[in-house]
């Protein structure tokens, strides 16, 4: 059981809000890809048109959440955070290499901003390279051979980085309760983010409140 007095804010709503969609829009586009890729699961599934309109529809909303999630000043600073990177990245990332227990980091660390780097850079492709396969007039067919080669095997570079972001997160329980409750335990904080917990977290939400339910 976790006591509110140990516990400080990581995630407003707004960031959770962002995540969770992203990551539902994200997962639905590697299930109908599945199902349109892979002969056992099409014959399973069946409706091939229905699955294509999922897919589609998906994909072309996948930018959104990030999008409406600018409008929160909480979002904006993650996204400022995540862009840059810091010389406590690189020894981070040193550390990481060397197997060190003291891995400095500010809220986020280097790997995860690695990752956050990579998903908006493959979403901007599969997206774009979606839109060519899609709408078949917009290029000749060798653009269109081309997008649909790039799409296939960034699509299934994506399922590989994405489990491997799902395996990360539950090895750690904390991590997973920060993003679902958007509470974390601060000696969790002060371990695994020194950095953030000394500098940013009480300042930037310095009155948060979370009931029995967020607990």
């Amino acid at each position: 059981m976790r006591r509110r007095a140990e516990l400080i804010l990581r995630f407003t709503r707004a960031e959770r809000w962002v995540h969770r969609t992203t990551a539902a829009l994200t997962g639905v586009c590697l299930a109908t890809a599945a199902c349109l890729y892979l002969a056992p699961l099409a014959e399973l599934v069946g409706n091939r048109p229905l699955v294509v309109t999922v897919h589609v529809w998906c994909g072309l909303a996948l930018p959104v959440p990030l999008l409406l999630g600018l409008a929160s000043r909480a979002v904006r600073a993650d996204v400022t955070r995540l862009s840059r990177f810091t010389p406590a990245d690189w020894q981070w990332l040193r550390a990481v290499r060397a197997r060190a227990a003291h891995r400095p980091a500010g809220k986020f660390n280097a790997g995860q901003k690695l990752y956050a780097q990579w998903t908006l850079g493959s979403m901007l492709v599969i997206v774009g390279t979606g839109l060519l396969m899609w709408l078949t007039h917009l290029a000749p067919p060798s653009w269109r051979t081309g997008a649909t080669f790039v799409h296939d095997w960034l699509a299934a570079a994506i399922a590989v980085v994405v489990a491997g972001h799902i395996r990360m997160a539950w090895r750690d329980r904390e991590a997973r309760l920060g993003m679902r409750t958007g509470l974390v335990e601060r000696h969790w904080a002060e371990r695994e983010h020194p950095q953030w917990q000394a500098t940013d977290a009480e300042r930037e939400h310095p009155h948060w409140q979370t009931t029995d339910a967020e607990r």
